[in-house]
């Protein structure tokens, strides 16, 4: 059973930054059936959709929303994925989902982010 806490999020203006961490209860990168480990968001009235994901070899891939604006990270010895947002726009307003994906799939509460124009 994987447990994931997100935190970090906030009001922020256009162009600012903000860093989200998801907190897992174990030592996700550790778990042989790792599929996936990301960052999701889904704004008021969308679908969710993938925002960035780093593998368990530390491989990172990114939606072209997000590319060259945010950087996925991990600390393993702290078991805690971070999504580094920098060059926010009003567009990137969403609540933030932490994801894991072994043989169940796993999600955190979801934080609030909201960039104002």
């Amino acid at each position: 059973q994987v447990q994931l806490v997100e935190s970090g999020g906030g009001l922020v203006q256009a162009g600012g930054s903000l860093r989200l961490s998801c907190a897992a209860s174990g030592n996700i990168f550790s778990i042989i059936s790792l599929k996936l480990v990301g960052w999701y968001r889904q704004a008021p009235g969308k679908q969710r959709e993938l925002v960035a994901t780093i593998s368990s070899s530390g491989s990172t891939d990114y939606a072209d929303s997000a590319k060259g604006r945010f950087t996925i990270s991990r600390d393993t010895s702290e078991n805690t994925v971070y999504l580094q947002m920098n060059s926010l726009k009003p567009e990137d307003t969403a609540v933030y989902y932490c994801r894991v994906m072994t043989t169940r799939d796993y999600w955190g509460q979801g934080t609030q982010v909201t960039v104002s124009s």
